[in-house]
């Protein structure tokens, strides 16, 4: 493929980084000579001064015969213009980094991908603060998942005792909300289970429903996570406002550190949900007085990585009981877990990582392993439209053995199907099923095997 990225900061040169090794030719565009050349030091990329907005830059770039264009400089509306811009002089596919809320959602009825003409719009802010919520949902979870643009989430929870579902069989079951049991582990085996399957105390269930409601899916099956947690978040960054309101709909008390106080004043007035207080963390005793050490999460997400190392390890040390961390850039994960840190997170990292999920054009992929061997979970297109799956059941599909539809999104719903729901042309399928079935799916579904394995971003935090 021939791609042009327009920036050469961190998204862009890792962007460059994950590609150019993939054997596809690559252009930089950046008004920072001084960038380019340490870009060309350590990479075999093209690299061209200039500001990327303007036509006459992007048509010396070769844009108008270019595969793909990625906008990823730190100002939206240049990267807007730039992705427009090229789509209309003849790039076939245009990608733009955005962090505003008002750009990224379609407000008002104006979706900018759209009316720009832009293929796709990438938030790095956006999804970091949905790993970082999936990660302080279920603190008892074995495993946290999340797919389908956060809608609907996968959750393993362990049932005790006290569980309304032990020993029902599933088909009487009656949780609240929508959702779906996909898995079930026991100590000498893992099944996909039928609707006379019986729960035990001490079954590990995998559990798929809608995100937004999953907190009162997850008590219905583990009552002891019915107290409502305390998670604290340091930083008044748009990264921090894109994670307050990913934890508005759950059960948790949220405190925001600000230090400036006009931004605390403008965050508290904003986020009605949270608790915003005025104090630099690092250089005062609030965490003591807030009582951090009944805290169950704390959040260090400022835009400046040194500081979050410090809080994060801060709060750790008072008695948080976990410590997350948003860094940008790699220089300091070797001293994470030696300070107390439970985990990091990567705008950076998460930004690229959806541009490769956005460049994978397969029709059958195999996004996540509930259980090796037993239980995949695979991510479908429906893109043809003479398919026997089209317009019919669900339950009158002849699926490979030991298969289920979990999810179904169509535009910008996303749900999990009943047994006489169909299936549409443009839906994305989200499908349990063993290892190994991809090629019955692919039969099933009417399209063609996948030639050659995705491009993967090994340097996500």
């Amino acid at each position: 493929m021939n791609i042009v990225i327009c920036g050469a900061g961190e998204v862009g040169r890792h962007s460059a980084e994950v590609l150019s090794p993939a054997g596809h030719s690559v252009t930089i565009i950046d008004k920072s000579p001084a960038r380019l050349a340490e870009i060309d030091d350590v990479m075999d990329v093209r690299s061209l001064v200039g500001d990327c907005a303007q036509a006459e830059t992007l048509l010396t770039a070769s844009v108008d015969s270019a595969d793909l264009l990625i906008a990823a400089t730190n100002i939206d509306q240049v990267n807007l213009l730039s992705a427009s811009v090229a789509k209309g002089i003849g790039c076939k596919t245009t990608i733009a980094r955005v962090h505003h809320a008002g750009f990224f959602e379609a407000e008002r009825g104006l979706d900018y991908a759209k009316h720009l003409g832009i293929d796709h719009l990438v938030c790095p802010e956006y999804t970091t603060a949905q790993a970082i919520a999936a990660a302080l949902r279920s603190p008892g979870a074995i495993a946290v998942e999340n797919f389908a643009k956060g809608r609907i989430e996968m959750q393993r929870i362990e049932l005790n005792k006290s569980s309304k579902a032990v020993g029902v069989m599933l088909r009487d079951l009656r949780p609240p909300g929508t959702s779906l049991i996909a898995c079930v582990q026991r100590p000498e085996e893992v099944f996909v289970p039928r609707a006379d399957t019986v729960l035990q105390a001490g079954d590990v269930i995998t559990v798929i429903g809608d995100s937004k409601g999953f907190s009162q899916i997850s008590k219905y099956y583990n009552p002891d996570q019915a107290n409502r947690r305390k998670i604290m978040v340091m930083g008044g960054s748009t990264q921090s406002v894109w994670l307050c309101r990913e934890l508005k709909h759950l059960n948790l008390s949220v405190r925001l550190f600000v230090d400036d106080e006009e931004r605390a004043v403008e965050l508290a007035e904003k986020l009605e949900w949270v608790t915003v207080i005025n104090a630099d963390v690092i250089n005062s005793d609030i965490l003591q007085e807030e009582r951090v050490d009944q805290a169950d999460s704390f959040v260090a997400a400022t835009d400046d990585e040194e500081s979050n190392i410090l809080g994060a390890a801060l709060a750790k040390t008072k008695g948080a009981r976990s410590a997350i961390c948003v860094m940008q850039r790699p220089t300091y994960l070797h001293m994470i877990e030696h300070i107390g840190i439970d985990r990091a997170f990567s705008p950076r990292a998460t930004a690229v990582s959806e541009i490769l999920r956005l460049l994978d054009d397969r029709e059958v992929r195999n996004i996540a392993s509930l259980a090796a061997g037993v239980a995949e979970l695979y991510e479908i297109r429906v893109t043809n439209a003479s398919s026997n799956i089209v317009g019919k059941p669900l339950a009158t599909l002849q699926f490979p053995q030991r298969c289920l539809v979990a999810a179904i999104s169509r535009g910008e719903h996303v749900y999990v199907p009943g047994a006489q729901d169909k299936l549409e042309v443009g839906d994305t399928a989200v499908i349990i099923g063993p290892d190994g079935v991809a090629k019955d799916l692919c039969k099933l579904f009417g399209v063609k095997p996948a030639k050659k394995a995705p491009l993967t971003n090994e340097a996500v935090v």
